[in-house]
């Protein structure tokens, strides 16, 4: 199944809202000793933000947005790392009841294919370790651990 990606406008900042909702719930749930129950997540002021520097799409399906990707560059240089240019995954949500239906497939599509023509080092993302299905997803479409981090609680 496909849906049409787009770049975010200000109108579609409560269906965005209500996604990131969703995904933070999961992390608030799963780690409540970090993350705090809120009313917003992404406030509407940093929305406008990623939308003026064109680092968010959306998801539509029949008129709905059902998915949402932030992402960011990330210039790496001096020390003793390497110069690079990174295309991070800052956030990728799929309305709940859309997953398994190949629209976070899609939205990587959509990222490799910016990561290619843009010529990036690499594409990088972050995820949860107790988020499985987010996991899955990344394994199967090609990502593999750079690194982990750990805490002794």
């Amino acid at each position: 199944m496909n849906g049409n990606i787009r770049k975010a406008n200000a109108q579609d900042y409560q269906q965005v809202e209500r996604l990131m909702q969703q995904v933070h719930i999961l992390h608030a749930n799963w780690r409540p000793d970090i993350y705090k129950h809120c009313s917003v997540v992404l406030s509407e002021e940093r929305f406008l933000e990623h939308i003026k520097n064109e680092e968010i799409v959306v998801l539509e399906k029949e008129n709905s947005v059902i998915g949402v990707m932030i992402y960011l560059t990330r210039n790496i240089s001096g020390g003793l790392m390497q110069d690079r240019k990174i295309l991070f995954i800052d956030a990728l949500a799929v309305d709940e009841k859309e997953r398994g239906n190949g629209f976070g497939h899609q939205l990587l599509d959509y990222l490799v294919r910016l990561y290619k023509d843009l010529q990036y080092d690499g594409l990088e993302l972050q995820v949860n370790a107790k988020n499985l299905t987010a996991m899955e997803l990344y394994t199967k479409y090609g990502f593999t651990p750079k690194s982990i981090n750990m805490e002794l609680l």
